[in-house]
């Protein structure tokens, strides 16, 4: 019962939102930047995580992992961004 109501409100969220005024170029311009420098960030963790995943053991692994995610994130921000 729940799913049927959460899609109608879904539903009803993306048509209001369509009833809202356009987006200037500049804004458009903003928003794909904006996603651009996000999607920079979440790859450069993910391939920083993967990569620290490979070395250590135990907390060791644990910690090179989280390093390596952070790592990769600034380097997928500078990139992208």
């Amino acid at each position: 019962m729940i799913k049927p109501v959460t899609l109608l409100l879904f539903s009803a969220a993306l048509a209001v939102q369509a009833c809202g005024p356009a987006a200037t170029p500049e804004q458009q311009q903003q928003r794909q930047h904006n996603i651009a420098c996000a999607t920079g960030t979440i790859a450069g963790a993910i391939i920083g995580g993967a990569i620290g995943n490979e070395f250590g053991g135990g907390s060791g692994q644990d910690i090179l992992r989280a390093g390596g995610a952070g790592a990769g994130a600034v380097a997928g921000q500078s990139f992208a961004c």
